[in-house]
């Protein structure tokens, strides 16, 4: 028989990667606190979170967060013009998770271990802006076998920091 471990006894060890997921303008707070959760959970260095219209609510991200909001440093930048000249000052490569016409599998994705990476990631609508596109290094996109040819936006957070983390 198995012992399902908890939080206090497993034996996982923590780290933090060069990461920073960049919000574009995630609108929903349910969304926004499953990003903490899973950024802390795969030791991402910070969330910068963009839009005009954000909405930011700790008491109500936390349900979904589980406190992880307090554990993973964050900026706010409203304009994501100026989020992409942050980045670009502070030398990140700019990976992009959206499907183009140029995106390339995220199983194909090609990173530089000496410099930071930003995983841009988009509104649950309309998807990753034209600032961040027209910026990016790369453009990935997750495989998918169904009908739909999206998920939602956390999951795949979860399933691209999982492919980065173990790249790195």
């Amino acid at each position: 028989m198995q012992e399902q471990l908890t939080h206090e006894n497993t034996s996982f060890q923590q780290k933090t990667f060069p990461v920073t997921v960049v919000c574009d303008a995630i609108y929903f707070q349910s969304n926004i606190g499953s990003i903490f959760r899973i950024s802390e959970a795969f030791g991402v260095a910070k969330i910068i979170l963009t839009g005009e219209q954000l909405v930011f609510s700790s008491r109500k991200i936390n349900k979904t967060s589980r406190s992880t909001h307090h554990m993973v440093p964050y900026a706010i930048i409203e304009k994501a013009s100026d989020a992409v000249t942050y980045l670009k000052d502070n030398n990140y490569q700019i990976v992009v998770l959206e499907i183009t016409d140029k995106s390339i599998p995220l199983r194909s994705l090609s990173l530089k271990t000496d410099t930071p990476i930003a995983l841009v990631i988009g509104n649950e609508i309309s998807g990753v802006s034209e600032t961040f596109l027209s910026n990016s290094d790369q453009t990935i996109h997750i495989e998918l076998f169904g009908k739909n040819s999206s998920i939602n936006v956390a999951q795949a957070t979860g399933i691209a920091l999982f492919e980065i983390t173990n790249k790195l």
